[in-house]
């Protein structure tokens, strides 16, 4: 494994959610608000997108955050710790955000999608943007960079499916009451489930807001050789990791990924089963 992605830093963010530093110099260097990485446990492992949440270039090291939901993330949780390394780290990889001041920006995270939308919020706020933040999370303990968020926002709304704290509903609504009570919006960045994304695009869809949405299908090499990554835009075929991750969401067949991300769910909950049950058979 190589010394240059050795874990500096891990944490546990909640129950199933964590932030991993690794040592990556060229990458913390290059990457831009957006951007992803593929990583690579070992030899046999299998090859994960996930987002630059941070970098720091002096240190030269970058930030992830990953939510555990199968073979490979719950293997970075329980076995991978600070001092061990990554076989591969590939990028930065993916088109950056498309940052200028637009003037009063909605940016809106669910779930893990929060540690997405965080460097975007940043740079946006950095770029001169007055920004208004929504994070939500099924529960309390889900809520994730609630801290990091408000200081990159001039304002911020968390949410909660069960009520359990801040507003009790979920993002769109939030979303849906700004709107109505006629605050100016000049764009929307929503990051999160997909179901919460298409909702979010339709929310904003009859009051024209431009509004920017982060794909998560399917990658193998994130090159885009595999064509693993396609996805319908505008009723054109585009491949996630070299024309996005980023597309407008109102022209996001958001029915058709969804059916693409459920295509291996079988063997993905095999593989998570066996696992947890401690079968490291072929």
């Amino acid at each position: 494994m190589s010394p240059n992605y050795v874990i500096t830093q891990k944490q546990n963010l909640s129950e199933t959610v964590v932030r991993m530093e690794i040592r990556a110099p060229e990458i913390a260097k290059r990457r831009r608000a957006g951007q992803f990485v593929v990583l690579k446990i070992d030899e046999k492992g299998e090859r994960i997108p996930l987002t630059i949440v941070d970098s720091d270039a002096e240190a030269g090291t970058i930030t992830i955050i990953f939510q555990v939901v199968g073979k490979t993330t719950a293997r970075m949780a329980e076995e991978m710790g600070v001092g061990d390394a990554f076989e591969v780290v590939q990028g930065p990889l993916g088109r950056p955000t498309e940052i200028e001041n637009f003037g009063r920006v909605v940016c809106v995270g669910g779930g893990v999608g929060v540690g997405v939308i965080y460097p975007i919020t940043k740079a946006l706020k950095e770029a001169g943007n007055e920004v208004v933040s929504i994070i939500g999370a099924r529960t309390k303990d889900l809520v994730i960079l609630e801290d990091e968020m408000a200081a990159v926002s001039d304002r911020l709304i968390v949410c909660t499916d069960d009520g359990s704290y801040g507003f009790h509903g979920f993002v769109s609504v939030v979303l849906e009451d700004l709107i109505a009570s006629g605050e100016r919006i000049d764009r929307v960045f929503a990051i999160g489930p997909v179901p919460m994304m298409k909702v979010v695009a339709e929310v904003t869809r009859p009051a024209g807001i431009p509004t920017i949405v982060s794909l998560n299908p399917i990658m193998v090499d994130a090159t885009g050789m595999c064509g693993a990554c396609r996805v319908s835009v505008g009723g054109r075929t585009r491949f996630a990791c070299v024309d996005g991750p980023e597309f407008d969401g109102h022209e996001v067949d958001f029915d058709l990924l969804t059916k693409r991300l459920r295509m291996y769910c079988e063997q993905e909950a095999e593989a998570y089963e066996r696992h947890r049950c401690g079968w490291h058979g072929n």
